[in-house]
C-alpha cells in the first residue's frame, strides 16, 4: 500500500500567523516546507525546532508533517493533534494536517482513530484511489465490511452491492488476512452471480487452506466450468488431490495447469512430489529441475530435489541441493 504517496505537498500561506510571531518565521517556514518537499524531513525538523511552537500554529503543523515523512508517526500525531484545529478552516494546511493525522494514526496502529480523519480527507479528495484503499482497509480491520466494500468499489469503479463489488472486497480482505470476512463476501458474490469468474476459485482456495478438501475440489471444479482456462484453478485442484493422496488425479490437473501457464513453479513442485510418490523418479527430477529453473529461490523445490537425488544414489548433488534449501527462507518468510 502506498500510504506515503497520499501525503500532499501543499504550499504555505493560508493559515494566519499569530500577531506576535517573529518576523523571520514565514521565511523559516517556507525553507522547512521546501526541505520536506525535497525529501529532507530531518533537516526541516531541526530548523523548525528552533522556532517557538506556541506563536504560530504552522510550526507544530509542519513539525508533524516532517515527522510523518521521517517515519515517526507517534511524533507526527503529537504535534498535529493540537495544531490542526488552530489552522484556518478550509485552508490547504488544515486539509494536509487532517490527512497526515489520519495516515499517522493508521501507521501507528490506531486504526479506529484514523478513520474520522481519513473520512474528512476523502471528502476533499473523492477521486483518490490510494485514499479509498487505505480507508477501505481501515474499515475492514475495524469490522465494518459494508463500508469497506463501498470504499473498494469506489476505487475500482463498480457498484458496491453488485457481485463484482463483493468479489473485489473479498479479494482485498483476503489480501490483508481477513479470510473469514472475505469468505462471507465471496458467498454473497456467488449468490448474486453463480458464474462470476474467480469467485469459486477463491472459495476453493480458502477451503483448501483450511483442510476442507472435498469442498475445495467441488468449488474448484465449479470454477473450471466457468473459466476452463484458469491455470490457478488446476494448480489448486492438483494440490487438493495431492493432499487426498489421489496422485493420478493430481498429475492430470497439474499438467493442465502447466500447459496453460508454463512459467509458474508451483505446479512443477507438486508434479515432482506426485511423480516421486508414483515411483517415476525420472519424471519427478525433470519437474523439480524445471521448478528450480523458474524459481531458483524456492526452498521446497531444492529440498525435494535433494531428497530425490539422495534416493537415486547421487549424494554429492543431493548435498548441494539440501544446502541450498537450508540457506533459503521459507515461503512465509519471503
Amino acid at each position: 500500500m502506498t500510504i506515503a504517496a497520499l501525503a500532499l505537498a501543499l504550499p504555505l500561506g493560508l493559515a494566519q500567523a499569530a500577531p506576535d510571531a517573529p518576523a523571520a518565521t514565514p521565511g523559516v517556514l517556507a525553507e522547512a516546507r521546501a526541505l520536506i518537499d525535497g525529501g529532507k524531513p530531518a533537516a526541516a525538523i531541526e530548523k523548525l525546532r528552533a522556532l517557538p511552537a506556541d506563536a504560530d500554529p504552522r510550526v507544530p503543523y509542519l513539525l508533524g508533517v516532517a515527522y510523518y515523512h521521517s517515519g515517526d508517526a507517534a511524533r507526527a500525531i503529537e504535534h498535529l493533534a493540537p495544531a490542526a484545529p488552530k489552522l484556518a478552516t478550509g485552508s490547504l494546511e488544515r486539509r494536509e494536517a487532517v490527512q497526515v493525522l489520519g495516515l499517522s494514526h493508521y501507521l501507528a496502529g490506531h486504526i479506529a482513530e484514523s478513520i474520522p480523519f481519513l473520512e474528512q480527507t476523502r471528502a476533499a479528495m473523492p477521486d483518490s484511489i490510494d485514499l479509498a484503499q487505505t480507508l477501505a482497509t481501515a474499515y475492514a480491520q475495524t469490522g465494518q465490511p459494508a463500508k469497506a466494500r463501498e470504499s473498494w468499489a469506489r476505487a475500482f469503479g463498480v457498484a458496491a452491492d453488485s457481485a463484482a463489488g463483493h468479489l473485489l472486497a473479498a479479494q482485498m480482505m483476503i489480501r490483508v488476512g481477513l479470510e473469514e470476512m472475505g469468505e462471507t463476501e465471496l458467498k454473497q458474490a456467488v449468490a448474486k452471480d453463480a458464474r462470476l469468474p474467480r469467485a469459486h476459485l477463491l472459495l476453493g482456495q480458502t477451503a483448501l487452506f483450511r483442510g476442507r478438501l472435498d469442498e475445495a475440489v467441488a468449488l474448484l471444479k465449479q470454477e473450471l466450468e466457468v473459466s476452463p482456462g484458469e491455470a490457478m484453478a488446476f494448480h489448486l485442484l492438483g494440490d487438493a488431490y495431492s493432499r487426498q493422496l489421489k496422485w493420478d488425479d493430481a498429475v492430470a490437473a497439474l499438467q493442465k495447469s502447466v500447459w496453460i501457464n508454463p512459467y509458474f513453479s508451483g505446479p512443477y513442485i507438486l508434479l515432482g512430489k506426485a511423480y516421486m510418490k508414483k515411483g517415476d523418479t525420472a519424471a519427478a527430477e525433470g519437474m523439480l529441475r524445471q521448478a528450480v529453473q523458474y524459481d531458483p529461490n524456492n526452498k521446497a523445490a531444492h529440498y525435494l530435489l535433494g531428497q530425490l537425488l539422495q534416493q537415486t544414489g547421487r549424494p554429492d548433488e543431493a548435498r548441494k541441493e539440501l544446502e541450498t534449501a537450508e540457506r533459503l527462507p521459507g515461503a512465509g518468510e519471503r
